[in-house]
């Protein structure tokens, strides 16, 4: 993982921006050309090939196991949330709502990141607390207020399924026993690495197609740049690396930031993490509304605002929030195609769901 920027990393970039916000749109707009070098040096490709997993080899039967892993609300103690219910893959990759809603209709405390292209991220969750996709998916299934679940019960149910069985031996030749709560882990993070979206306008303009942004995106891509968001949303997924302060110049109002939520500190237990995120990934972020880790800001334009106060010290006009969210509007990708698979059938031995609420 990464080490912490803070602060500091994302302070380089405010006095180098400040009064600079207000004159890009006037001057001259940058050949398509020299735009995409500038660009280069912050972002990257998404890849069309699906990228390679550390320490879990993404087979087919894997992926094919953990599709059907991901869409069984089986894995939950009702048996009606699935990992598919908080991150749609017909939605973004996530559920559209402010928080959550899982087990006995609790709310969950954090808005839902997208599962498309999380592969790409250096952490998962809003504060980085599971190093990788193997990891987050764990973390959900024995969440008291989302999937309620606990491993004991998760194996209970793939073994009481004589096509589970079959499929995790598949999956995971030559191990003894194949069915544990570790290896559904890592075949739910060998789906989820095959949920990419390239060939995103943007993708196909740093691959050098100069026609394909409008001169309004290009000018919000050269604002991006030059006053420094992409300082924080920076990579292959404009984002999901490194950890920054929410207000690095000045805090939102509590309705954005709930004061009871200190971000990385709960992970860490450091002082300076209070109030610290991972930087949020931006790709397909026209899809992925409402926004923020409390899901207050329904509007990207608004989201686009905040930041650029809070983060950046400037106060674009209503123009330049314009151009940047034209901007952010071409990371869409293609969405990955994915069939619904068929679940293998309960058994009598299967366990019976649990109550979701008292009678």
């Amino acid at each position: 993982m990464k080490s912490y920027r803070g602060l500091a990393g994302c302070l380089v970039s405010v006095t180098a921006m400040l009064g600079i916000a207000g004159s890009v749109l006037a001057a001259e707009t940058p050949s398509p050309a020299d735009l995409r070098d500038a660009a280069l040096e912050h972002f990257e490709v998404i890849p069309s090939m699906v990228p390679a997993v550390s320490g879990n080899a993404v087979t087919r039967e894997k992926v094919e196991l953990g599709k059907m892993l991901f869409f069984d609300p089986r894995l939950s103690s009702s048996a009606l949330i699935s990992c598919n219910t908080c991150h749609n893959l017909g939605m973004g990759g996530d559920d559209n709502l402010e928080t959550s809603i899982g087990h006995g209709w609790q709310k969950g405390p954090r808005n839902a990141p997208t599962v498309l292209n999380a592969v790409f991220n250096e952490a998962q969750f809003w504060d980085g607390r599971a190093e990788d996709l193997k990891a987050q998916a764990k973390g959900p299934v024995q969440a008291g207020v989302e999937m309620a679940s606990t491993p004991e019960r998760v194996v209970e149910v793939l073994k009481s399924m004589g096509d589970y069985v079959q499929k995790f031996a598949h999956a995971f030749p030559g191990e003894a026993d194949p069915v544990t709560f570790d290896n559904m882990a890592r075949a739910i993070e060998a789906f989820e690495a095959t949920l990419i979206t390239p060939a995103s306008r943007f993708d196909q303009f740093l691959e050098g197609n100069d026609a394909i942004l409008t001169k309004t995106e290009m000018s919000g891509l050269e604002l991006f740049i030059d006053t420094g968001c992409a300082s924080c949303h920076n990579g292959v997924n404009v984002g999901g690396t490194g950890y920054y302060p929410f207000g690095v110049v000045e805090q939102p109002g509590a309705e954005i930031l709930p004061p009871d939520d200190k971000g990385r500190f709960a992970v860490t237990q450091t002082a300076t993490d209070d109030y610290v995120f991972r930087a949020g990934p931006l790709r397909n972020i026209a899809l992925t509304a409402p926004y923020f880790h409390s899901g207050k800001v329904w509007n990207l334009e608004q989201a686009v605002a905040i930041m650029s106060s809070s983060q950046l010290g400037a106060e674009l006009d209503s123009n330049q929030i314009k151009a940047i969210t034209a901007f952010l509007m071409t990371l869409t990708g293609e969405a990955p195609r994915v069939e619904y698979p068929i679940l293998p059938v309960s058994t009598e031995t299967t366990p019976k769901p649990a109550a979701m609420v008292a009678n």
